[in-house]
């Protein structure tokens, strides 16, 4: 029975983060396609590449996880480094092309609240199902 309710435990964990995933996609195409301007569609590129760092360099970190802060290492804070350049990059160039009238200010906010559900689906998928190695 225990196997069951964890079964169905990573059934809705992944029902979830489809669901998630699917309105940010939604609210980044529907910022493009409703004012016929395609530009914050590079929103959702930045916000999937930004968790690649950590992850290309977690294994560099050695044993432990690579959001710990035991021991300093250079590989770990680089990647937290290009992370951080990712995100801030994700949260404005939405607001720069707003700004510089290249889309709309709705756009804008459709586009950045899009791009944050990609980046949380993301992570939390990494959170999740990370821990879950192979059983062979």
């Amino acid at each position: 029975m225990a196997g069951l309710k964890n079964d169905m435990e990573i059934f809705f964990n992944i029902i979830t983060l489809a669901f998630v995933l699917a309105v940010g996609f939604l609210l980044v195409i529907l910022s493009c396609a409703l004012y016929s301007n395609w530009w914050p569609l590079f929103v959702v590129a930045i916000f999937v590449l930004a968790p690649i760092p950590n992850i290309i360099f977690s294994s560099r970190a050695g044993n432990e996880e690579i959001l710990s802060d035991n021991t300093p290492n250079g590989f770990k804070d680089f990647s937290q480094f290009l992370t951080a350049v990712l995100l801030v990059t994700g949260f404005c160039l939405p607001y720069v092309l707003a700004h510089s009238g290249a889309i709309t200010y709705i756009a804008m906010v459709m586009s950045i609240g899009g791009g944050a559900f990609v980046y949380i689906t993301i992570i939390a998928y990494l959170h999740f199902f990370a821990n879950q190695g192979d059983d062979f």
